[in-house]
């Protein structure tokens, strides 16, 4: 068998570092049974409703998204819980907000959109979407996204305050296949390896080796990366016996990737 191809782009290389271990979300909980489903706490006008998600994904669907578990994901998780609450009344509009410390929390379209991607991988159509790693948790509302549509999710974060506001709000939802991780996101994860999707939150100027190294045979990554120009745009890797086939999508616009735990 081949070796796989590196992308034909520079890959800039990151310092090692140890391996953080995972804190699963359930570990954090008290371990009280509780009713599968709890009553929202009320924040603003109708932002408890579920007829409000809805009115979301039927403009996700408008737009282009068709997957039926995107979708259904989109309109179970309550974004209004993972922003501010003096951002609540926009928590549904198709923007990304700040979270705090420079970083956003993304608009539900590219939630909605790089995660059908990780849907339209071969192997995923076929055997349902594995181990995924995240990279930049923000607030965690991606990760619960992911949470619903992958077996398992291990999630890592570079800064340390957004790491605990991410595990805050994720806590009432319970989800015990969602692993939170503080550590450098460019290096990956090594230890949940190899992992079906990855999906970065964060663009940079070259892929990170370890990435594509820690990407199973038959997984997809998809990322930001800056392009000739220097604009962000979408990049899909697929990883194949053969290689690694890189297709360029649409442009974007994500907070810069960089290394270091702070």
């Amino acid at each position: 068998m081949n070796q796989p191809r590196r992308p034909g782009f520079p890959a800039r290389l990151p310092t090692s570092a140890s391996a953080p271990t995972p804190r699963s979300l359930n570990a954090a909980i008290n371990p009280i049974k509780l009713p599968q489903r709890m009553a929202p706490a009320p924040a603003g006008v109708g932002l408890d409703s579920a007829a409000v998600r809805a009115h979301m994904c039927r403009r996700l669907g408008d737009s282009g998204i068709t997957s039926p578990a995107v979708l259904a994901a989109l309109g179970d998780v309550e974004r209004h819980r993972f922003v501010d609450s003096a951002l609540v009344n926009q928590a549904y509009e198709d923007t990304s907000l700040p979270i705090g410390l420079g970083q956003t929390i993304s608009k539900p379209s590219i939630v909605a959109r790089m995660a059908e991607l990780l849907l339209g991988a071969p192997a995923v159509k076929t055997e349902g979407l594995g181990r995924v790693l995240e990279i930049g948790t923000g607030c965690g509302y991606q990760a619960a996204v992911l949470g619903r549509i992958a077996k398992e999710v291990y999630t890592i974060e570079r800064l340390r305050a957004l790491h605990e506001k991410a595990r805050e709000n994720l806590r009432h939802l319970r989800l015990t296949n969602v692993h939170l991780i503080l550590g450098d996101g460019m290096l990956g994860y090594p230890k949940g390896a190899p992992y079906a999707a990855i999906i970065s939150a964060a663009g940079g100027d070259s892929l990170p080796p370890q990435w594509c190294d820690q990407l199973a045979v038959g997984g997809r990554l998809v990322a930001p990366m800056a392009g000739p120009d220097g604009k962000q745009v979408l990049l899909v890797v697929d990883k194949t016996a053969q290689g690694l086939k890189q297709t360029v999508l649409e442009a974007v616009n994500f907070v810069p990737l960089k290394s270091g735990v702070v």
